[in-house]
């Protein structure tokens, strides 16, 4: 079976839940002692050269900062956990009658199969407590999601009714509040996610498979994970053991800090195969605080649709190497529409903070607060050049995001005079090519009216309909512009084109074509 992510649930399904518990002896090998290592065993007597001699006091006094969460939702009988649905029969079947019998005694209601008696389904998930004084508690958003009813149960076996203080699904961390003047509470601290290093010793504690209290150890495994989760993975990996149930629990340094919210696993059957993910406490920190604070999220905005930087790409824009996140187009109204950064840019570092490749900048921006004026290094043309940036906000930049639509001519079949190059048949962007294609009004360049199979465009995915409109950075509006900035780069030995396009509604991105 193919291993796989499971993301929702590692919380179980009360109706779902069964577990073959094996017990086994595993016979540690003997480690030789090193100089380095007996230094460290000076320096850190709780550490011995074959990991922690115990981790029980540490434990111990951590547990009570650890909780249960149970959920229950109301969904309609047909959409309960395990529910099958109504066959489709011939008709006039023999066993029509007896189906229609047997699925409305299912569903609770002989009368009227079309109303089912709503069941309640429950859920187990993890979490841990932040601040005793205001009674905040930590865990997966996925754990919570679409909840009617949330309960805290503690180690005591004491429980208490929470509310939902806010989530944010880009992260999978929701916080929850609870009366703190109803029980005393313990509470845990954030520690430095950054700190940790490959092969540091990690403490996982949760409630797998409805077995609260669990607490298993093992290392960091690797760091900076992207699982394609969300738009900010950054993944600690760790071989300590979760499960179903660990999701929204604490992984704590030993020193007792949490350095990570156990989120999701890879698995062929469900269960811990040693390979865990974490949100790390340097991502996790800010969002607890603004949705304990505000009940929503509050992250920076550049503004910018970006994309990696390829080698082709660097080799094209004059880059000794591939690094930073190509700005492949500006959004209206956004932080940096006045031209401080424009399309064809490459930001390569972001407030004191170097973006080694794409995926780092969402980041670093959205964990940087609304309204700061930031440092940003960029190349342009070849260039690197320093600009300074006022943050926008995220959310506010969606909305305006959606609202860019692109305004649809209508159709026309006339012909234009058109070009061959790299594969591709280009032609002057008329209104009977806007009309053809319905390209919007604002998109300027040539559109390429066809692509040759197999042929250095095809490789790269353009289409008719997109529009070319730079060429090495040169804009280009006839498909002369277009054969004499080919001919231009093949005099200059480059042996790549990059070109941005614009699809049908102005979106831009950038690719790089061979030139055979």
């Amino acid at each position: 079976m193919t291993a796989k992510f499971i993301l929702p649930r590692l919380c179980k399904s009360f109706a779902a839940a069964s577990a073959a518990l094996a017990v086994g002896a595993i016979a540690l090998p003997q480690v030789v002692a090193t100089p380095a290592l007996a230094q460290q065993a000076q320096e850190k007597p709780h550490l011995q050269a074959q990991g922690p001699a115990s981790v029980a006091d540490l434990a111990e006094g951590l547990l009570p900062a650890v909780v249960n969460i149970s959920t229950s939702q109301t969904v309609k009988g047909s959409e309960g956990p395990g529910a099958v649905p109504m066959p489709q029969l011939p008709e006039g079947s023999p066993f029509q009658d007896f189906f229609d019998d047997f699925f409305k005694k299912r569903q609770g209601n002989k009368d009227n199969d079309s109303n089912p008696t709503p069941q309640k389904v429950q859920s187990l998930g993890s979490g841990f407590v932040v601040d005793a004084e205001k009674g905040i508690i930590v865990t997966n958003n996925h754990v919570i999601a679409d909840a009617d009813e949330i309960e805290v149960n503690f180690s005591d076996g004491s429980k208490l009714k929470a509310t939902l203080a806010g989530t944010d699904t880009k992260t999978d961390i929701a916080v929850l509040k609870v009366d703190p003047k109803a029980k005393k509470l313990t509470a845990v601290k954030f520690g430095d996610s950054n700190k940790m290093r490959i092969g540091d010793w990690v403490m996982a504690v949760g409630n797998p498979f409805g077995l609260g209290g669990t607490v298993t150890v093992g290392i960091v495994s690797a760091r900076n994970r992207d699982i394609n989760s969300g738009p900010y993975d950054d993944f600690i990996q760790t071989d300590a053991a979760i499960n179903r149930g660990n999701s929204g629990g604490p992984l704590f340094n030993m020193e007792g800090e949490v350095v990570g919210i156990n989120t999701a696993i890879i698995s062929p059957s469900g269960g811990s195969i040693g390979i865990g993910f974490s949100i790390p406490s340097e991502l996790a920190a800010g969002v607890v605080q603004q949705l304990a604070e505000y009940g929503e999220t509050r992250r920076g905005w550049l503004g910018v649709r970006i994309q990696p930087v390829t080698d082709e790409i660097a080799e094209s824009l004059g880059m000794k190497s591939a690094k930073g996140a190509l700005v492949a187009g500006v959004i209206k109204g956004g932080p940096v529409d006045n031209g401080t950064i424009q399309a064809g840019d490459v930001i390569t570092k972001f407030d004191g903070k170097d973006v080694h490749e794409m995926r780092d900048l969402p980041r670093v921006v959205a964990e940087s607060p609304v309204g700061k004026a930031v440092d940003v290094i960029i190349v342009r043309k070849g260039v690197e050049q320093t600009v300074k940036v006022t943050l926008g906000r995220l959310e506010d930049g969606e909305k305006l995001a959606k609202g860019e639509d692109a305004k649809k001519p209508q159709s026309s079949e006339a012909e234009v005079a058109t070009a061959s190059v790299l594969g591709m048949t280009i032609g002057d962007l008329d209104d009977a090519a806007r009309s053809k294609f319905g390209i919007g009004t604002d998109v300027s360049g040539v559109v390429v009216r066809e692509v040759a199979p197999n042929s250095p465009a095809a490789e790269r995915g353009i289409a008719p309909g997109e529009v070319i409109t730079e060429i090495a950075q040169e804009s280009v509006s006839s498909p002369k512009d277009v054969m004499d900035r080919i001919a231009a780069l093949k005099e200059q030995g480059r042996k790549n084109a990059l070109l941005m396009l614009a699809s049908k509604s102005g979106e831009l991105r950038f690719v790089t074509v061979r030139m055979d």
